[in-house]
């Protein structure tokens, strides 16, 4: 390679062409003088919106997609407006050029990139495809080594992928602005990822749980060591435990006649039976322990592994990962494939040697095969760069705060993966007695100990929350037993009955939502984090102290979507479709063939087209509605969801009985919304419009409603008479236009109504007249201070405050509004603010110590909201998410994510110089525009599918 060759007089610069501009200065510094390297920022063109389509393609195959429908699905693209002048600046630069070097990234992705910059480009010099698996100069000098074409199969399954996107997107998604709500989208993979997750929630709603018990007990042997034991037996048949009980908190079938299920009676009469009884040990069996390192990281684990110990979001894990690429520290990070290059294996084994000793390296190097349904890719897992590592340490002065923890996980995991099994042994005991009731009593007690921690000693793998036992039951580690042997007397203490009840599924996380659409073979790992973001976006899953919630959208979107588009949403039949991809990537598969039958149907396929097509009648009040309990059911309105109860037409009269409406709180979980949560809001929706009484000073009726935000009252203003409303026209000066002629007169705008919101001490059924003047009255002004500035009080978002001026300052309670004085305020104002140019307001909320700044972390009220501060990063909270619900786990990870992202560019205007005079230019003629022929071939996205 030549990384120290100048440019001649008589051979020009060669130019290189990557995505990303922050790779551009690193390779240029690899590459020397005889090259220019430039960026492409990304994706050069895409396919247009429609309405974007010059208007002879509007009407024409090409008008609904941007696809032509009759010619092999071939995909119409422009040049994207923001990227003109970069193809301008490219296009001049290789004019110099006598070379074309096209390093764009080696997936699928970055070679349909290369292949777009060839076909607008259209360059007349050599062409050389390559690609840096990491950004160093070991890599870069052999990428020159391996020089070759564009990957045709590659391009078309990526063209493949955006094409089937644009179909599935655009045929389904107005389906759902139809049936649901506008500014819905359906999507290849979104969807199947909000099913999967409104599908764990309706688990949780259909979970009932189950009671049982057992007992505990310590015991000590004849040295004096003690231990703890849980009852196993009773009479030879096995404790009930939580595995024993179906999600309907009955046994399983299988399961009955093998168990005893103690309940909490009998329980405690074993307990107090077994206290004066005689214990001894049954069996002792002890088994060796092995453990092996995880393989290295894929796409997929990362985002997993660094979401449970970093707390890093799918999007903000792959940020930072992309910036470490760049930066020359690590591996390309999109990845499927768990194998080290021989140069990495050597790396790790060595580093490994050189830190933890010659006994942690194995006598041979492990090498690791990929599990996952969709491994594809041909690069390697994600290590640390360089045919060398360097140790966390030796970085950690150039990485942000986050690089730095990323790349110490993904070091940590690289290292372990070549190390040493961890080995221990495990001891299981069992001990029994005979009750004074004549029960025979088992109790059983484990203990594993490490005697050689092999990979342990450098990382050990995060795991998910998985679906405990009981809440009461503990988490199992590493224990030990004192050494015992068969009929070895024991004495018992502290025997003690202990309850459970069955937990409900737990809900996904980001990381376990990850890994579940990878081991159902859904979608493409690097487009997992966009895929949430989306779901997210648009209003189907909320993330509540990193628990993926579904909205009640998100069941109706997924009810339509299972009830008439079931294929499209069904995880085998999207995981085929994934297969397929991969076999058009392989060369296996006719690209425009498979989109035919995809769209169009076959002999024993049908397409989407003849679905849509054809789907009838859809009863959108029925999509949007969920039966909660009997008589109670929830739709999902225009302006969010609500219960609705009764609504009758008497037949024989054809008198219409309206129904009982109560709004869900927006912060509701579904499955909080229970039969008796129901029947309690439906209560309270009783006295929505409820009348207090009427002003005497205005003559209007005030009434008490159930709101969005919660309860308010409100005056009745009547609505002007079309009489009323001419006579107030009437009354109006006329206006004329600057030609004499009269000016149209305007209706009367409607006068907006005097609210209040509820205190939290009051209640819609009991709240009264009174209550609603003051409330309606607020902000109360309780006059001026020496200056002549008003002092009002009033209530906030945040709760009760004075203000004065700009300046305001928090009360105590809600109460305080209609008893506070001017002299209690001016008390109030007349001491010192705590924090400087602030108010006197305390955070909404402390959170606890963040763990990268090691600086408390508090939620404030902003200019702009409420927003988590660790007083260097500053995040708003989400608008998805309440105060209350925002966790130190949650606001860790919001923060993480901010930091991620860097700091924001601010533009600045740079002074301009005087403009010279340009001489005059000959007007050339015009020649008529030569009509645009479709584009042969489509970028992909790292977007959502």
């Amino acid at each position: 390679m030549p990384t120290t060759a100048k440019a001649t007089a008589n051979h020009g610069k060669s130019l290189l062409i990557v995505e990303s501009p922050s790779k551009v200065k690193t390779i240029s510094g690899y590459l020397g003088d005889a090259f220019e390297v430039e960026s492409s920022m990304g994706h050069i063109r895409d396919l247009p919106q429609p309405s974007e389509l010059p208007e002879e393609l509007k009407k024409s195959p090409v008008g609904k997609f941007a696809v032509d429908l009759e010619d092999n699905f071939e995909p119409y693209y422009q040049v994207n407006p923001d990227k003109k002048k970069k193809v301008t600046e490219l296009k001049r630069k290789l004019k110099e050029a006598d070379a074309l070097y096209l390093a764009t990234d080696g997936d699928r992705e970055g070679e349909a990139i290369a292949w777009h910059l060839l076909q607008v480009l259209k360059p007349k010099v050599p062409v050389y495809r390559l690609t840096f698996p990491e950004i160093t100069r070991e890599a870069v000098e052999r990428a020159f080594g391996e020089l070759r074409d564009i990957d045709q199969d590659l391009v078309d399954a990526q063209e493949t992928r955006r094409v089937l996107d644009r179909l599935y997107g655009y045929e389904l998604s107005p389906v759902l602005w139809r049936k649901v709500s506008r500014g819905l989208s359906a999507g290849r993979v979104q969807s199947v990822a909000t099913r999967l997750v409104v599908e764990r929630e309706r688990e949780r709603m259909a979970f009932r749980s189950a009671n049982y018990w057992d007992l505990t007990g310590t015991f000590s042997t004849a040295k004096q060591e003690e231990f703890t034991a849980k009852l196993s037996a009773i009479d030879g048949a096995r404790v009930a435990t939580g595995k024993d009980f179906g999600d309907d908190g009955v046994l399983k079938a299988a399961s009955k006649a093998k168990v005893a299920h103690l309940d909490e009676a009998n329980a405690h009469s074993l307990a107090e039976a077994l206290k004066d009884s005689t214990f001894a040990v049954r069996s002792v069996e002890t088994k060796p322990y092995t453990r092996r390192p995880a393989a290295p990281f894929t796409t997929s684990t990362l985002q997993q592994e660094a979401a449970r110990k970093l707390r890093f979001s799918s999007r903000s894990t792959m940020q930072v990962a992309q910036r470490l690429y760049e930066n020359g520290y690590i591996t390309y990070m999109r990845t499927d494939s768990v194998a080290l290059s021989t140069q990495a294996i050597n790396a790790a084994r060595t580093q490994a040697n050189e830190l933890y000793g010659a006994e942690f390296v194995p006598s041979s190097p492990r090498n690791y095969a990929s599990k996952s349904k969709n491994a594809q890719e041909a690069h390697e897992a994600i290590r640390p760069a360089g045919d060398s590592f360097r140790t966390p340490s030796q970085v950690k002065s150039a990485l942000s705060p986050d690089e730095f923890r990323l790349y110490e996980l993904i070091w940590k995991r690289t290292v372990a993966s070549q190390m040493a099994d961890a080995k221990g042994s495990t001891a299981s005991i069992k001990l029994g007695a005979q009750a004074s009731d004549g029960r025979n009593a088992e109790f059983s007690a484990s203990g594993t100990v490490i005697t050689f921690r092999g990979f342990l000693a450098a990382y050990e793998e995060g795991r998910d929350a998985t679906r405990a036992e009981s809440k009461t039951e503990e988490v199992k580690g590493e224990k030990r037993l004192p050494q015992l042997a068969e009929k070895d007397a024991l004495s018992a203490s502290d025997i003690q009955a202990v309850g459970h009840d069955t937990t409900a599924p737990p809900r996904y996380t980001e990381a376990s939502l990850v890994k579940a659409l990878d081991e159902l073979g859904i979608g493409r790992p690097s487009t997992y984090a966009a895929t949430i973001s989306t779901i997210m976006d648009r209003g189907y899953v909320n993330n509540r102290s990193g628990s993926l919630v579904p909205s009640w959208t998100a069941f109706s979107v997924v009810r339509l979507l299972e009830e008439h588009f079931n294929r499209y949403v069904d995880y085998e039949f999207t995981a085929a479709m994934e297969e397929d991809l991969d076999r058009i990537a392989r060369g296996e598969e006719n690209r425009p063939h498979w989109l035919g039958e995809f769209y169009f149907g076959g002999e024993d396929k049908k397409g989407l087209k003849p679905i849509v097509d054809n789907l009838g009648d859809i009863d959108a009040r029925a999509i949007n509605s969920i039966e909660i309990a009997d008589g109670i059911t929830l739709r999902v309105g225009k302006f969010g969801p609500y219960l609705e109860m009764g609504g009758e037409i008497n037949t024989e009269t054809g008198e219409i009985t309206d129904p009982i409406r109560a709004n869900v709180p927006s912060d509701m979980a579904p499955d909080e919304l229970t039969a008796e949560k129901a029947a309690e809001l439906i209560e309270k929706g009783k006295s929505d419009g409820r009348e207090l009484g009427v002003d005497p000073e205005t003559g209007r009726t005030i009434v008490a409603r159930d709101g969005r935000y919660g309860p308010y009252v409100t005056e009745v203003i009547p609505e002007m008479s079309e009489e009323d409303i001419q006579k107030w026209m009437d009354e109006q000066p006329t206006e004329y236009y600057k030609n004499g002629r009269a000016k149209p007169k305007k209706k009367p705008k409607p006068e907006k109504p005097r609210t209040g919101s509820l205190f939290k001490s009051m209640d819609l059924a009991t709240v009264t007249l009174e209550d609603a003047l003051k409330l309606m009255n607020l902000p109360r002004v309780l006059g001026q201070d020496e200056e002549g500035n008003d002092i009002t009080v009033q209530n906030g978002r945040f709760g009760p405050y004075l203000k004065k001026g700009t300046d305001s300052r928090s009360l105590g309670s809600e109460e305080e509004i209609f008893t506070i004085t001017l002299e209690q305020a001016k008390e109030i104002y007349s001491q010192p603010k705590q924090r400087g140019r602030g108010t006197a307001k305390p955070p909404l909320a402390e959170l606890g110590v963040d763990p990268v700044s090691e600086k408390k972390i508090v939620i404030k009220d902003g200019r702009f909201g409420p927003y988590i501060t660790d007083g260097v990063t500053n995040i708003t909270v989400p608008r998805s998410e309440t105060i209350e619900s925002v966790t130190h786990e949650r606001a860790v990870e919001l923060l993480a994510e901010k930091r991620a992202k860097g700091p924001v560019k601010r533009k600045t205007t740079a002074k301009k110089a005087p403009a010279k005079k340009a001489p005059a230019k000959k007007t050339a003629t015009k020649k008529p525009a030569a009509k645009k022929a479709p584009a042969k071939k489509a970028p992909a996205k790292k977007t959502a599918e």
